[in-house]
């Protein structure tokens, strides 16, 4: 039980009221409700026009200013009704970077959470810039000269932008540089600098690739979905969207022409033959859109039934592949001397699984949240690999294993074991975002081996592995199938743009409760997975907070239903293990018209409860506004703590303003 000592500050609040048991207990066993609903792209159409139509109310209920507008980008429903709609931002027109958001909805309408990609405020922004567009585009130039990018030029003006990713709003300018990096791939890298100082803020590359060098992938012999013009058949998947496999002919641009053949039967399994590398980019295709329709409800990469599309044979001996979200299109090279092009299954998981990140986190491709978007995409593409049950490439957790990058037989990396590749890193550290993104994603690609199969010696379907933790202690894991739709759930409904590593396991954690329960075997398995890569503490191992301090707080708005209605604002507790606190420090901001009317308790995550305040009709002053001690230490201290808040009498209305818990 959770029991409340004194109060201090205003409010008519029963202080000794006993807590009452917990009416719940959660076990691990999967909430199917807090799965994703499988969505017909008309009905997801419908709902995003709804979130559409009530943006406006939708920001003045989060309290953005007058020159603030929401852009809704993706709406995800759980079959439970609970709707995830991510929003962008702009102001003054122009758009916010670092300024989307996440609201979950229940079924009722009522907001439950908010999810900012940045938590600093938006307060007035001066929209003049003293810097020139011209002097910014040189500064961005000269970046992508010093990075090694060839025929390099900028591929539009520079426009203002308000960069808030950092903290602090500040008017700037993105310009986006093309032309090709040092290696051949295309060059889309967006440079952020201050509009008042000219100096460089951020960077990030816009192009997102698999790097190494390898042999030709061979799915043996699979059904292709195709279809017939006059009398030949082309490459065009209409079954999946009309997915289109083109021909580059070994050009850099364009889109090439689409395959075409007489008999329908394509290639015959050597690179000499062009439509062999056109077979196996078409295969893995429909496999990678097969997978997330079954799997996750997910019909499209953008979950709108609409198809990318594939070209094959970029360039000449380009030994890369690569997504590039803005003609929504994935491309491959030939390889060494054009004789091993990179047309894996897991590869080809990976390049859309980013189109999957663009369309929903939208993870900027730089720092910590680089790393999360090339881990996604290892992810993504290792469920992919599994799914397919391919006999001629099995399941595993090597990334690239086909391809023989390295020429001798080894992969081009390792998910148990990440630094076997010779540069990824096995665990967090405070210098890892400033690594490459594919090393920097060793962190991510570790946990989802360990949240999935645990750590140490194992053999997995005829593949060794050894996957060690970062103190030393054993991780046992719940099965890839659960950790993919943990993965999935937090990706699409938890990440933003900026999400760093603390973030990402606040965010898993947040998925893992809602599908399993805050107190279930699976959200353990995500705390210790987490700590076995050195990101938070293990479950009751009692470390302090990664921040430093243990107060958790949120200050969104959320309105109180008039008259036998409820209202919850929640905080995630993360970096705390073991149980709570017996001296718990539980503040309240409540603004309402007649206080007596409310019922206020606070939820611990396993569903327990303690009564802050009690029904007092007699009370006729408004507001509750207080802090007060709860002893808590009879449960867990991580997971999802909530404000409760019920209005037992009609005629008086309000919302809550903050709701914070203070661990000592």
């Amino acid at each position: 039980m959770l029991a409340v000592g004194t109060q201090a500050g205003a409010a008519s609040a029963d202080t000794h009221a006993s807590a009452a048991k917990k009416p719940l207990t959660l076990t691990g066993k999967l909430d199917t409700g807090a799965l994703p609903a499988k969505l017909t792209p008309s009905a997801r159409a419908e709902l995003i026009r709804g979130a559409n139509a009530t943006k406006a109310d939708t920001a003045k209920s989060l309290g953005l200013g007058a020159q603030q507008k929401l852009t809704v980008k993706d709406v995800v429903k759980d079959r439970d009704g609970t709707v995830h709609t991510r929003y962008e931002r702009t102001y003054a027109g122009l758009p916010v970077l670092g300024g989307d958001l996440v609201v979950q909805t229940a079924k009722s309408g009522k907001t439950e959470k908010v999810t900012r990609a940045a938590t600093a405020k938006l307060g007035k922004v001066s929209t003049t810039a003293a810097v020139k567009p011209a002097a910014a585009e040189k500064k961005a130039l000269a970046l992508a000269k010093d990075a090694g990018s060839a025929k390099t030029s900028a591929d539009k003006a520079p426009r203002k932008v308000i960069w808030i990713a950092g903290g602090k709003p500040t008017l700037a300018y993105e310009t986006v540089i093309g032309g090709l990096q040092d290696d051949g791939t295309p060059n889309q890298l967006h440079v952020i600098t201050d509009a008042a100082t000219g100096k460089k803020i951020f960077q990030w590359q816009g192009i997102e690739t698999s790097t190494g060098t390898g042999n030709t992938e061979y799915s043996g012999t699979v059904s292709l979905s195709t279809s017939t013009s006059g009398s030949s058949y082309t490459l065009n998947d209409t079954t999946r969207g009309g997915h289109k496999t083109y021909n580059l002919n070994h050009g850099t641009s364009g889109t090439g022409s689409l395959f075409t053949d007489p008999d329908d039967t394509w290639g015959d399994g050597t690179p000499n033959n062009a439509q062999t590398a056109a077979a196996d980019a078409h295969y893995g295709a429909a496999e990678t859109w097969d997978f997330y329709k079954d799997t996750f409800g997910r019909t499209g990469i953008r979950g709108d039934g609409a198809a990318a599309y594939s070209r094959v044979h970029y360039g000449n001996s380009y030994v890369n592949a690569f997504w590039d979200d803005s003609c929504f299109c994935m491309t491959y090279g030939d390889g060494q001397n054009n004789q091993d092009p990179l047309t894996a299954l897991d590869v080809a998981g990976h390049e859309m699984s980013h189109g999957v990140t663009a369309a929903t986190a939208g993870l900027n491709y730089s720092g910590e949240s680089g790393g999360l978007n090339e881990a996604t995409s290892d992810i993504m593409g290792t469920g992919v690999e599994w799914y397919a049950n391919n006999a001629s490439d099995k399941g595993d957790y090597l990334i690239g294993e086909k391809i023989d990058i390295n020429g001798n037989g080894t992969p081009l990396r390792y998910m148990d074991q990440p630094s076997k590749d010779g540069g990824s890193a096995d665990y967090w550290s405070s210098g890892v975002g400033n690594e490459d993104v594919h090393y920097s994603s060793g962190v991510a690609n570790h946990f989802f081996y360990l949240l999935s199969e645990g750590s140490g010696a194992k053999t997995i379907n005829g593949v060794n592995y050894n996957s060690p933790t970062s103190d030393g202690l054993p991780v046992t894991g719940i099965g890839r199938d659960k950790a993919l739709q943990i993965w999935y759930k937090a990706l699409t409904e938890q990440f933003t743009s900026t999400t760093d590593y603390a973030s990402a396991r606040t965010g898993t954690l947040a998925a893992a409760s809602a599908l399993y329960g805050a107190s279930s075997p699976e959200y353990k398995a995500v705390e210790n997975a987490w700590a076995g890569v050195n990101v938070g503490s293990r479950d009751g191992g009692g470390n302090p907070p990664p921040t430093g301090n243990g107060t958790f707080e949120n200050s969104n708005n959320i309105n109180i239903p008039d008259g036998y209605g409820s209202a919850s604002s929640s905080v995630d507790v993360t970096g705390i293990s073991g149980a709570a606190p017996s001296n718990l420090q539980v503040s309240v901001d409540i603004k309402h018209s007649y206080r007596g009317d409310l019922i206020v308790d606070l939820v611990a995550p396993n569903g327990a409860y303690a009564r802050l305040k009690d029904y007092s009709p007699y009370d006729s002053a408004a507001n509750v506004s207080g802090t007060w001690t709860v002893d808590a230490s009879s449960v867990a201290a991580a997971g999802t703590w909530k404000l409760r808040v019920q209005d037992v009498y009609t005629g008086d209305t309000g919302y809550i303003d903050d709701f914070k818990i203070t661990f000592p």
